[in-house]
């Protein structure tokens, strides 16, 4: 038996909520292994969860990835051994933690250029932008594309990875001080959320409307975003920041320009371990050639998790927060 400092909650609400507490890690069950983790990636969602916007049955832990070594492995595991550097990003919520076991099958093996830090950071955000990318829509040189929070963990590697492909991406921000990491991960022109003409200013700057509207601010952008984008163009709606996106009539799309809407996820795209593994290298080989980086914007102790989660709900942190057991 192994004891492990955990975060839970047994109540939704603010940061406060969120307990550090200690708990005995049992051995590794059949087809699992037991991690000590090295560094544990942050996550909107984490927010989302434990403000009860996503409910979970109470009480719960958060967090949806981690990197760390493997220190046991379970009856059957023949794809990891003692001493290797692992991450995972779909092994159900708990990650917020110091040790955990988790099913072998939901972990990836670090190669030598990814650092644990950059796993952590990168796994879950750069996954995601792997889907956006290549499954959702297959950016193609040329396209026009406007990514919105595109300062954020996800939207820098986003933009990066589209500009990498020859799209021409503009972006928004939330507040003026984001607007310079916009840029340095390659937008074209950085557009304020504040500013209520954004839509039209989008449009000027661009010369026209997007192929592709990446959203992931939901109930505040969303409407608007359909107005970005080009007849037949597609809305992606992957993310809530500002709260659930509103209900959208069909035969709104329509008299948008017989616009495309859907609302992807990271998980079912890589719900198949092979498939998960093949993305991963993917990623791994985007990070290898620089396409995607990571910009870790702040470290918080687990010990420090309420702190963590405040500065993130207030947008203080520009890029990938990542969680130090």
């Amino acid at each position: 038996m192994t004891a492990s400092r955990v975060v839970e909650l047994d109540a939704f609400g603010g940061p406060e909520v969120l307990k550090v507490v200690h708990r005995i890690v049992p051995p590794p069950a059949e087809g699992e292994v037991q991690l000590r983790q090295t560094a544990i990636g942050f996550n909107f969602i984490d927010i989302y969860q434990r403000q009860g916007v996503y409910p979970l049955p109470l009480p719960t832990g958060l967090g949806f990835e981690a990197a760390g070594v493997v220190e046991a492995v379970g009856a059957g595991v023949t794809d990891h051994a003692v001493g290797d550097r692992v991450a995972y990003m779909n092994a159900g919520v708990g990650a917020y933690c110091e040790r955990c076991n988790v099913p072998a099958a939901k972990l990836v093996t670090l190669p030598d250029g990814v650092s644990d830090d950059m796993a952590a950071a990168l796994l879950f955000k750069g996954m995601t932008a792997q889907y956006l990318v290549r499954r959702t829509h297959r950016v193609a040189p040329g396209d026009v594309l406007l990514v919105h929070s595109a300062a954020g963990g996800v939207g820098q590697i986003l933009t990066r990875w589209a500009t990498t492909l020859g799209a021409v991406v503009y972006g928004t921000t939330g507040s003026p001080d984001k607007r310079a990491a916009a840029l340095a991960a390659g937008c074209r022109e950085v557009l304020d959320l504040n500013d209520p003409n954004w839509p039209e200013n989008f449009a000027a700057a661009a010369g026209g409307k997007a192929r592709v509207v990446y959203d992931a601010v939901g109930k505040d952008t969303l409407l608007r975003s359909l107005d970005c984008a080009a007849p037949f163009g597609l809305v992606v709606s992957y993310g809530a920041a500002s709260g659930k996106s509103p209900a959208i009539d069909p035969e709104l799309l329509n008299k948008k320009g017989c616009l495309f809407l859907t609302r992807p996820s990271v998980f079912p795209h890589n719900a198949d371990p092979a498939t998960f593994r093949a993305n991963a290298a993917d990623l791994f080989d985007a990070i290898a050639q620089g396409h995607v980086q990571v910009d870790i914007g702040a470290r918080f102790a687990l010990d420090d998790i309420a702190d963590a989660h405040r500065a993130a709900e207030a947008r203080r942190v520009t890029g990938a927060l990542l969680i130090v057991p």
